[in-house]
């Protein structure tokens, strides 16, 4: 009698499990939802009881309108952008959270390089080109191009960082000889070949900055000067206007 009791509470908590699912639009492949860049994907929660659903998107939790909930719950994400790569969506029943499903997006995209861009900088300045970098499958490879040849990162005072996300080719103290012409970002990834963008710099002479705050500084000493003046021979000046 002691063993019967045990087992028939373990047939019904069986037999009340829900049975949480997700069916994703594009389909999963164990968990994971392979989707493009700017897409749409549609996530539905069915539960075999009809009780409350809740959604997480990352551990935080999903508003869900109330004819959204029970049953069975759906969510949309339009379009998937770059953040949306990794992001969680989990679902489970609001009695009972250990009863749950979840799916993983896998956003994947190239890099956003196409076109030109005309840079102006003065002599002695800083010049400053930017590549956007980010790719899904990330990239074999970045390289940057002056008139046709590989920047030399040494002869020419050239630096190039990346974090990631951005390609920065920087040089200080432009000279119109060395730094003048045609610049290029090329990126190579497995999945979507190369990529590349055009700068072209044109590098003009020095101009003289105009000090305005000494001027500025110059006629407020000016200013203070007169209405101290004005003020001391006030009553000078009143006897004259009458």
């Amino acid at each position: 009698m002691r063993l019967i009791i045990p087992f028939l509470l373990l047939v019904y908590c069986l037999t009340q499990t829900s049975g949480i699912t997700i069916e994703a639009t594009p389909g999963t492949s164990d968990g994971v939802v392979q989707v493009v860049l700017n897409q749409t994907v549609s996530l539905r929660c069915d539960s075999e009881a009809d009780k409350e659903l809740v959604w997480l998107r990352n551990g935080a939790k999903i508003d869900l309108k109330e004819e959204n909930k029970k049953g069975s719950s759906h969510v949309c994400v339009s379009p998937v952008i770059h953040e949306d790569n990794g992001a969680t969506f989990t679902c489970y029943l609001h009695s009972n959270a250990s009863d749950t499903a979840s799916v993983t997006l896998n956003v994947t995209y190239h890099p956003l390089l196409s076109g030109s861009e005309e840079v102006k900088v003065e002599e002695g300045e800083t010049l400053v080109l930017q590549c956007d970098t980010r790719a899904n499958p990330v990239l074999l490879s970045i390289s940057w191009e002056l008139n046709g040849s590989m920047v030399d990162l040494l002869a020419d005072g050239f630096t190039v960082t990346s974090d990631g996300v951005t390609s920065v080719l920087r040089a200080s103290k432009v000279e119109k000889s060395v730094h003048e012409g045609t610049y290029k970002c090329t990126t190579n990834s497995p999945s979507y070949g190369h990529s590349s963008k055009l700068f072209h710099v044109t590098v003009t002479e020095k101009t003289k900055k105009f000090p305005l705050m000494p001027m500025i500084a110059g006629l407020v000493v000016v200013f203070l000067t007169t209405l101290l003046a004005i003020v001391s021979r006030w009553k000078k000046i009143a006897q004259c206007c009458k």
